[in-house]
């Protein structure tokens, strides 16, 4: 079994029914997206997905910065 790095699932079919009921429900958590009950997707709020993306930029920052000391 995958694990589900979410507290909250719904169904592709779901989605496709009422995306906002979900985002509403979910109220700002990610949710996984399950396809014959198992993850497919993640649905992120924009503010999450903004903060990862800000992340790995900083890691991939600091990345460079060590290369270059090494030189």
């Amino acid at each position: 079994m995958e694990r589900i790095f979410s507290k909250y699932t719904a169904s592709i079919s779901e989605l496709k029914k009422n995306p906002t009921a979900l985002l509403r429900k979910a109220a700002g958590e990610p949710i996984a997206i399950l396809n014959h009950n198992r993850p497919a997707a993640y649905l992120v709020p924009v503010d999450v997905y903004e903060s990862m993306l800000e992340a790995i930029e900083d890691q991939e920052l600091a990345k460079n910065v060590r290369t270059r000391l090494e030189e």
